[in-house]
């Protein structure tokens, strides 16, 4: 007696999207900050956006969320010398 699935039967892997560094955490250039799909978060001062939208850092410094707009942005705040 053969009985059906509900659904396809298959399942995607997850994409593992969000947040990686949050707010007053010490980054280095190069460190992922938020891998997102579209732009739910803003790049600001000190940070990057990828071709995937992921934001990440460009400088040394501090990670600092604000909102502009009713969206967030993300900045690095470097560290004076």
């Amino acid at each position: 007696m053969g009985r059906k699935k509900q659904g396809n039967g298959r399942d995607s892997n997850s994409k593992r999207l969000g947040t990686k560094v949050f707010g007053s955490q010490i980054v280095k250039p190069g460190y992922i900050i938020v891998r997102q799909k579209g732009t739910k978060v803003l790049p600001g001062k000190g940070v990057g956006i990828g071709k995937d939208f992921t934001i990440f850092s460009l400088i040394e410094g501090v990670i600092k969320f604000s909102e502009k707009r009713g969206k967030k942005v993300v900045n690095v705040i470097g560290f004076s010398k």
